[in-house]
């Protein structure tokens, strides 16, 4: 089952990311000068880390050290912010109760908090346990008791952390991850190392975090094509996004999940942290489109749980930071009319804010 699962997961990545990356590199083999005659390089690598395979491609005069930088500061964030690493902050929090924390770790804490409570803990760090609990931390899959995850659920709530400028400390919590938004931290940092590079093109692939940094050499913009939850392992798309200066990110629950073998149900990886149960919003993905990539990768988990109107009432408060493409279990796409120029699909796609 675990060997099936992360090839399923990385087939539904390539499937996400085949035309932006396939599209980038076409432009980075065509056009080699930029418009003063500067040569420009393109280089790419492939890493494995936050427990999935990243890909970075970026292009500029010094675009080899530019990768070189990126792929470092990939597996610093990782053994700063894994659950297990022997350096992590997130472990000594959970193996001692309370630590001292980097100034990295500080900055994704108050991110992540201040996101909770704007979505009434829709998105919550303190979950761990109740992941733990169905086997999404360690692939060892089981249908937690009714009684188990009541009694865990009252360690959970984004407010039972202590967190000061420079320590955290759990509090009532029993543990916490920063799965959920550590990816969209670490790609806002490697758009920040492809700048100080000098980069004119750059994109990551993290695990199905896309972002992309300025446009695509050749002066376009990128296509982001984005997986149909009914279709996660064809070249069906739900749609295309075209962006620059953007990150892509995209959750659903077709991307983890297993199938209880004595009942032949599915669970799914996205949990509502008020019942513990994998969420059941009416939402089969979400996707969101921002600047920044930390707020779309933890959004992208917030808006599946909140639902359709729940998602929508967020937007319209809270819209001017970022966009999304919903769709629902009944194969309905939503998209906000901002981003909706953007978008293209060989489906009906509904507005919303027009």
């Amino acid at each position: 089952m675990q060997e099936t699962q992360k090839i399923r997961m990385k087939t539904v990545i390539s499937a996400i990311l085949i035309s932006l990356l396939a599209m980038l590199s076409a432009a980075c083999a065509a056009g080699t000068a930029s418009n003063n005659a500067e040569q420009i390089h393109t280089a790419s690598g492939e890493v494995f880390a936050m427990d999935t395979y990243m890909k970075i491609t970026c292009s500029g005069q010094r675009s080899e050290e530019a990768l070189e930088a990126a792929i470092a500061e990939i597996q610093r964030l990782d053994a700063l912010l894994s659950v297990s690493g022997e350096e992590s902050d997130i472990n000594a929090v959970n193996t001692f109760g309370k630590a001292k924390i980097s100034e990295d770790t500080a900055h994704i804490i108050e991110k992540a908090l201040e996101i909770s409570r704007a979505t009434n803990g829709a998105f919550d760090i303190s979950i761990y346990p109740i992941m733990r609990l169905w086997g999404f931390t360690d692939s060892e899959y089981r249908v937690p008791q009714k009684e188990e995850l009541e009694s865990e659920l009252e360690h959970v709530g984004f407010e039972k952390p202590i967190f000061t400028q420079d320590s955290l400390e759990l509090g009532d919590a029993h543990g916490i991850d920063l799965g959920g938004i550590a990816k969209g931290f670490t790609s806002d940092r490697l758009m920040e190392v492809f700048d100080s590079y000098g980069m004119v093109s750059g994109c990551v692939s993290l695990g199905g975090n896309v972002q992309c940094y300025k446009r695509k050499t050749d002066g376009n913009l990128f296509r982001c094509g984005i997986a149909h939850p009914m279709y996660p392992d064809s070249s069906v798309y739900l749609g295309v996004v075209e962006v620059e200066d953007r990150a892509v990110v995209t959750s659903g629950a077709y991307e983890r999940f297993f199938i209880d073998e004595s009942s032949s149900k599915r669970y799914h990886h996205i949990i509502d942290p008020k019942t513990g149960y994998p969420a059941e919003s009416g939402l089969s993905s979400t996707t969101i489109v921002s600047k920044s990539g930390m707020l779309a990768d933890a959004l992208s988990t917030a808006c599946y749980v909140m639902g359709l109107e729940g998602s929508i009432e967020y937007w319209k408060e809270y819209g001017e930071d970022f966009d999304m493409i919903l769709m629902t279990d009944d194969g309905d796409i939503y998209v906000t009319a901002p981003l909706a120029q953007s978008f293209t699909s060989s489906f009906h796609v509904n507005i919303i804010g027009e």
